[in-house]
């Protein structure tokens, strides 16, 4: 791979974009197995990795309450499903 780096340091985006990468060679199907299999492992940690980002945005994320005349109230946590 060309820069690898601790997973933990890497950016949502960049994971992403590791992750897309990976899959690409995946479905190529020109890498060696053991090859597959190293990568296949760290795009699983990259995964784990993005979920992690998204929920921590996730409940970061706030909605606006709205009062009965619908202006702005303040702000509660996003309901998340």
């Amino acid at each position: 791979m060309s820069e690898i780096r601790e997973i933990a340091t890497l950016s949502f985006e960049e994971a992403v974009a590791e992750l897309e990468r990976i899959v690409e060679q995946l479905e190529r199907g020109d890498v060696a197995l053991d090859t597959s299999i190293e990568i296949y492992e760290r795009g699983e940690a990259l995964k784990a990795h993005c979920e992690k980002l998204l929920s921590a945005a996730e409940k970061r994320i706030e909605k606006i309450r709205l009062d009965r005349q619908g202006q702005p109230a303040g702000t509660e946590p996003l309901d998340a499903e």
